[in-house]
């Protein structure tokens, strides 16, 4: 070899040398998961804040099952049922056996007001964890949503069975029973739900609206006003009073806030 291309050969190298760690510097580090505090302060966030969060975390790791259920969850809160429904349907290809990921199915489908698609995941879920309520109440909302009254109200036997006087169970219940056009056997039911620890505004929403719809609009009022500003309580007392006229007003409406419980929107126009 030449003195020349030997002299070459060395330069080569000496620049490669110096360049590697460069290269490596500019390498971006791989992203870890966040840890188990800052997961947890999330569970406080905002809905839009969750989804961002718990999407970052789920492109991190795509097989975190946490992160699946919790994206679902967010997104369902955000009206995007069908991404909702989606994202925990995944994280059920990844462990089959995942109840809280069977649960979200099921809310998913049945915000989507598609709750035939969430039955076969919360049955699955009931025969999965046979002492948890909470697949009992949703099915009962599911088989309501498909014209399956007995089912449902079985399913909330059941629920209740396990869970005496729960709340969330008896609120349940008691819409369909408003659905039925009962809304005396409602009231009971929501008199008992509200009665318990930790009642909350929904319940009482649901229970001004079955007493409105029996004419005690002086309670049904006094709910609605101890929980919501004035325009909005005004302008559901104004819908009450159009129900108990003989032809009711089809310019009545209901006012959706965050507040207010679906009950009353889904009787729009009803």
């Amino acid at each position: 070899m030449s003195r020349n291309a030997a002299l070459a050969a060395t330069v080569s190298l000496t620049l490669l040398a110096l360049a590697a760690p460069a290269l490596s510097q500019t390498a971006p580090a791989p992203r870890a998961p966040a840890d188990a505090a800052t997961r947890a302060g999330y569970d406080r966030a905002d809905a839009l804040s969750r989804s961002v969060f718990w999407t970052n975390e789920q492109q991190i790791d795509p097989m975190d099952p946490v992160a699946g259920v919790k994206l679902s969850q967010a997104l369902r809160e955000l009206g995007q049922f069908d991404r909702a429904a989606e994202t925990a349907q995944g994280v059920l290809v990844v462990q089959p056996a995942n109840v809280e990921a069977m649960l979200e199915v099921g809310r998913a489908h049945i915000a989507r007001g598609q709750a035939f698609y969430g039955i076969a995941a919360l049955e699955q879920a009931k025969a999965a964890a046979p002492r948890d309520w909470r697949p009992l109440s949703l099915l009962g909302v599911a088989y309501q949503q498909v014209r399956r009254p007995d089912d449902a109200k079985a399913a909330w036997n059941e629920a209740l069975r396990l869970s005496p006087d729960n709340a969330d169970v008896l609120t349940n219940a008691a819409i369909a029973r408003i659905g039925e056009g009962d809304a005396p056997s409602a009231e009971i039911l929501l008199r008992r739900a509200a009665s318990q620890p930790g009642a909350g505004l929904q319940v009482r929403q649901n229970l001004a609206l079955a007493l409105g719809l029996q004419g005690k609009t002086a309670e049904a009022e006094a709910i609605l006003r101890r929980d919501l500003p004035p325009e909005a309580a005004d302008q559901n007392l104004r819908w009450l009073a159009a129900r108990m006229q003989p032809e009711p007003s089809p310019a009545a409406t209901v006012v959706e806030t965050s507040s207010t419980s679906r009950t009353w929107s889904s009787l729009q126009g009803g």
